[in-house]
């Protein structure tokens, strides 16, 4: 597997609508309008950038400048990281929180929301997620756990989600979490 594009595929699994949307804007004066339109996924955008060595594993200024723009501090210190390690300074990033994420987010339906609480998240936070994926509630699920996750940062611990998964009497998907 490609470092680069392991840390670019973490970068765009943590980035929000708003956020993806203000780096594409940023972007304007690189990719012209039509592509950028079309564009739905940092990973997308990642790409382009790559294909025109705007991004490159020995260049990644864009990409920092990208994430200072948008205030994302936590993603710009893996890229950092990614520089000064190279690869094995991603494989020590949430790796297991990937994981427990998937298991949840396949075995949990519309008591995220009821899991989202006991893990202590705003109650404005949850509208807001639920009125951006009217209807869809796997990424209703997946965007309120990264959510968790961003505003919790280093101390999103995979023990809490099963502590609040037990609390909401989910047995079954806290069992799951822990295999």
């Amino acid at each position: 597997l490609d470092p680069l594009r392991s840390l670019l595929h973490s970068i765009s699994s943590s980035l929000s609508v708003k956020e993806l949307s203000e780096m594409k804007f940023l972007c304007r004066d690189k990719i012209g309008k039509r592509k950028l339109d079309s564009v739905q996924s940092g990973q997308e955008l990642f790409d382009i950038l790559m294909e025109q060595q705007a991004i490159t594993k020995d260049n990644l200024e864009l990409l920092k400048k990208l994430l200072q723009h948008i205030k994302r501090r936590d993603l710009l210190s893996q890229v950092m990281q990614f520089e000064e390690g190279g690869p094995q300074a991603l494989e020590d990033q949430p790796d297991e929180h990937e994981r427990s994420r998937d298991v949840i987010c396949d075995n949990l339906g519309r008591e995220w929301k009821r899991l989202m609480r006991e893990l202590g998240m705003p109650e404005v936070k949850l509208d807001r997620i639920e009125e951006a994926y009217p209807r869809k509630l796997y990424e209703q699920l997946l965007q309120a756990l990264r959510e968790w996750q961003k505003w919790k940062g280093k101390d999103a611990k995979v023990a809490d989600l099963i502590k609040a998964l037990r609390a909401c009497k989910l047995n079954f998907v806290a069992d799951k979490v822990e295999e």
